[in-house]
C-alpha cells in the first residue's frame, strides 16, 4: 500500500503533470476523470483516456453528473457564458470570474470518492493537480485545504489515505517546466472550459495555460 496512488486526471495542465510526476515515484493503479455535467467533459475524458492508453494506466470516467441538482455554474449551464479575456493578473477581476466558474465543493466531493477507491484497493495515496497562481481565488487549490484535507481523511479512512500534489507550490510557468523534464505531450492535454474542435484561447484556463508556454 505504501506506494500505490490513484489520481484525478482531468487532462488539464496541472492533473497532467502531476500524473507524469507520480509515474516516476509511485505505483499508479487507476485514474479517475469526472464527468459532473461541465462542458468540457467529452474532451477532458477523451484525453484523460489517450493518457492512461500511452502509460498503460487503468481510467474510468466516473458520472457525477448529478452536480446539476446543486449548482448553476457556468461551466455546466449551457445558458451561462464562461468569463474569457479576463486581465489573469488582476485578483480583483479574478476573484469576480472565479465566483462564475466555481462549483460548489467539486474537489471536496471527487476527493472522497477516491479516498473511497483508495482505501478499497489499497492505495495510500490519491494524487490532485493543486497550483499556487489558481488557489489566489480557488481555495480548494492551497497548502491549507490539502492540510485540512488530509486531517479529514485521517479520521475517514482507516488506512489514512493521503491527498499529495507536487505542484502545490508552483505558478503554471513553474509547472510548465517541470511538465518539460519530465516529456509531457502538452499538445495532448486539454485545459479549456469549453468543448470545440481546438481549445478557445479566452477563458482563464487557456489563457494561464498560454502564459505559461509562454505564447501570450
Amino acid at each position: 500500500m505504501d506506494n500505490k496512488a490513484i489520481l484525478l486526471l482531468s487532462a488539464g495542465l496541472d492533473s497532467t503533470v502531476n500524473f507524469y510526476q507520480a509515474l516516476q515515484e509511485l505505483n499508479v493503479i487507476l485514474a479517475l476523470t469526472f464527468d459532473y455535467g461541465q462542458k468540457a467533459a467529452k474532451k477532458e475524458i477523451a484525453a484523460a483516456a489517450e493518457l492512461c492508453r500511452q502509460n498503460k494506466i487503468p481510467h474510468q470516467a466516473m458520472d457525477v453528473r448529478w452536480f446539476k441538482d446543486f449548482t448553476q455554474t457556468s461551466l455546466v449551464n449551457s445558458q451561462s457564458n464562461i468569463p474569457t479575456n479576463m486581465q489573469i493578473d488582476n485578483l480583483q477581476e479574478c476573484t469576480e470570474t472565479a465566483k462564475s466558474v466555481w462549483v460548489p465543493n467539486r474537489n471536496g466531493i471527487m476527493i472522497n470518492i477516491a479516498a473511497g477507491y483508495a482505501e478499497g484497493l489499497g492505495a495510500k495515496y490519491i494524487i490532485v493537480g493543486f497550483n499556487k497562481e489558481e488557489a489566489a481565488t480557488f481555495p480548494d487549490n492551497s497548502p491549507e485545504y490539502l492540510s485540512a484535507v488530509n486531517l479529514s481523511l485521517s479520521y475517514s479512512t482507516l488506512k489514512k489515505v493521503e491527498v499529495k500534489c507536487y505542484t502545490t507550490d508552483f505558478n503554471k510557468t513553474q509547472i510548465v517546466e517541470l511538465g518539460t523534464r519530465l516529456q509531457v505531450p502538452f499538445a495532448k492535454i486539454w485545459s479549456c472550459y469549453l468543448d470545440g474542435e481546438t481549445p478557445c484561447q479566452e477563458c482563464e484556463s487557456c489563457l494561464r495555460f498560454q502564459r505559461a508556454l509562454g505564447r501570450s
